[in-house]
């Protein structure tokens, strides 16, 4: 068989990657072709992706797959959730999208809920109140900038936006679109009655389509990049969804955790489940590959550590991620902790004074050094994953035997085993580019190549060797974990 490539470009929220996937029908490789930096801008006062920017690391990826390979025969977009842009009547970007992490909808959910009451948004949607949920974005929008809305033809989310400037074909993929509650979880159609309710015209979304769907061929300027003609395809394109297809998992029974900026921690079903108790608890019912749906909490993640990496380096000192990480390791355990979810560690800015700040006014004290801060941040976070585990047991009524770590947070060996102390279950790590490479999973399924979840998952397993990190379950530290988790973390999750 002539090998088949393909091109992932994958979007995440501080940078973005085009990784060439070739599949031989036994194994799939992968060569990264062009990264770029993701860096948001601020506008008079407002938090924006720089979509041109961003747009335009395509066709050098393109040029380069070309220079390398003789080219690729499809091109697939995967990005973060919930952003979207709009289109006028002419097909031009009206304006750049709003970040999810500006503050424009800081204080709107209580105005909000008065006219679609949380529970019974949630009992449509099936998604997690967050507060930069597309469909308060969208009540935002409504209210004060109604010109904008008023002058649009269309609104997409920002993978959509991408495939449309490629191709020309105007789409909506259905994974994206499931993670900002516009849609009715169990008919997996838009939510139109909620949209009309908030006085936004749903008929402004383009048609639903699957993912693994190829939607049209490249045009102009990066069909010269390309050399020829490309398909693009509709992948799973929450770059979410393209991490689970490619966890390495062999049946049902296992927790992920996408681990990154954010860490999604879940676990797949078949159908939606929605209940008082999962809205309680606030667990979000995403659309997955395949008919898939990912049930799953949103957790803070590496932002935690990038903020304050990024502060100590204001600060004049640049610490490698290795050199956090390994002071974190040698800092003395559970000695502060923080609800890593907490709206205070939501924006950009200060995390080392933040976090140092909650501690304080939570009656821990101080943390000063930067193994204090590091080791807070990953004991914080793997009780959060504990937590997590524990509820999806007492929701599915599954055991969840395993957790596989995929993304970024594969690399961060110390949170791995910290993960697998705290949760006592095995992790499995791998693969780092899980996200990239579901996207290539995900075009070889819509060209035919893969038949669907279990054989890319199995084509996986034959391609990436995952590191399997045992609990310690004697370690020095276990009964003191054990009583900070119940004593101290759990009160702070509950305030």
């Amino acid at each position: 068989m002539k090998d088949m490539r393909v091109l992932a470009m994958d979007y995440g929220a501080s940078s973005g990657r085009g990784i060439v996937g070739i599949y031989d029908g036994e194994r799939l490789c992968t060569e990264e072709v062009h990264r770029f930096d993701n860096k948001p801008v601020t506008m008079a006062g407002r938090l924006l992706w720089d979509l041109p920017s961003l747009y335009g690391s395509i066709a050098p990826a393109l040029s380069e797959a070309k220079a390398r390979f003789g080219g690729v025969s499809s091109v697939g977009i995967d990005t973060w959730g919930v952003d979207y842009g709009y289109i006028d009547k002419n097909g031009h970007l009206l304006s750049l999208s709003v970040h999810y992490r500006d503050s424009r909808t800081d204080s709107v959910r209580d105005e909000f809920f008065r006219v679609i009451p949380w529970d019974e948004l949630y009992s449509v949607t099936g998604i997690q109140d967050l507060a930069f949920n597309t469909i308060y974005q969208l009540w935002c929008d409504v209210k004060n900038d109604s010109h904008v809305v008023g002058a649009a033809e269309r609104m997409m989310f920002i993978p959509d936006l991408f495939n449309y400037f490629l191709s020309g074909e105007m789409r909506t993929e259905y994974t994206i679109a499931s993670t900002g509650a516009i849609l009715d979880a169990k008919t997996r159609g838009l939510a139109g009655d909620l949209l009309s309710r908030i006085g936004f015209e749903g008929s402004m979304l383009p048609p639903l389509t699957e993912p693994s769907t190829v939607i049209g061929k490249l045009r102009g300027d990066v069909r010269d990049a390309a050399g020829g003609d490309v398909d693009v395809v509709a992948t799973a394109s929450h770059d979410t969804a393209s991490a689970v297809l490619a966890v390495p998992a062999s049946g049902v029974d296992f927790v992920y955790i996408s681990c990154g900026t954010w860490s999604l921690l879940g676990t797949e079903l078949s159908s939606p489940l929605i209940n008082d108790r999962s809205r309680e608890l606030s667990f979000t019912n995403e659309g997955g590959a395949g008919g898939t749906i990912r049930f799953l909490k949103n957790i803070s993640g590496l932002w935690l550590k990038q903020e304050s990496r990024r502060q100590y380096a204001r600060e004049g000192v640049r610490y490698t991620h290795d050199e956090l990480s390994d002071a974190a390791a040698s800092s003395m355990s559970c000695r502060y902790i923080i609800d890593p979810d907490d709206d205070a560690f939501t924006p950009p800015g200060n995390m080392v004074t933040r976090i140092a700040d909650y501690c304080e006014r939570t009656g821990q004290g101080r943390p000063e050094s930067v193994g204090e801060v590091m080791r807070c941040i990953f004991d914080s976070l793997t009780m959060r994953y504990r937590w997590g585990v524990e509820k999806i047991r007492e929701l599915t009524g599954r055991q969840a035997s395993e957790i596989h770590i995929v993304g970024g947070g594969v690399k961060e060996s110390v949170l791995c085993q910290m993960t697998a102390d705290k949760c006592g279950i095995p992790v499995v790590a791998g693969p780092a580019e899980a996200t990239s490479i579901g996207n290539i999973c995900s075009q070889l399924i819509a060209r035919g190549e893969l038949s669907g979840i279990s054989e890319a998952r199995e084509l996986v397993r034959r391609s990436c060797e995952p590191t399997v990190y045992e609990p310690n379950v004697g370690r020095p530290d276990a009964e003191l974990e054990d009583r900070v988790y119940n004593e101290v973390f759990l009160k702070l999750i509950e305030k």
